[in-house]
């Protein structure tokens, strides 16, 4: 497991790789939203969010690394939130959201690390080494 050591510290390669997340943050009032990832790796998920997500809560999350196995379920906390302006200004904010997993079974941990090193063999953009 990871401790969170603030911006530009990643500890695990990431690929730029849209697999489909359902989060559930009750706390922000979104129960089972759909999105996909920015980026994963083995320690976290990067998001997009249509409204800010406080920092450091916890969120229920269910990864489809869409590999044709079963969804991976597990705690993340938001490490980190930035409000991104869209290029046209008739678009709403977003924010870009990082999700620190926490509790994250060692099998799936290595799963997620599989999947990750092989899209970055087959040529999938490796995100840099910041959270």
């Amino acid at each position: 497991m990871s401790n969170w050591n603030g911006l530009e510290r990643r500890q695990f390669p990431r690929v730029n790789y849209p697999c489909l997340i359902t989060i559930r943050h009750e706390a922000s009032g979104m129960d089972a939203v759909l999105t996909h990832t920015e980026n994963i790796g083995t320690g976290g998920v990067c998001l997009l969010f249509k409204r800010d997500i406080k920092l450091f809560s916890e969120a229920e999350l269910e990864i489809d690394l869409l590999d044709m196995e079963k969804n991976i379920k597990c705690k993340g906390k938001v490490v980190w939130s930035v409000k991104v302006q869209p290029k046209k200004p008739e678009k709403t904010p977003v924010f870009d959201t990082g999700i620190e997993f926490v509790n994250i079974l060692p099998k799936d941990q290595k799963r997620i690390a599989d999947v990750v090193n092989q899209l970055i063999k087959e040529g999938f953009e490796k995100t840099p080494y910041r959270i």
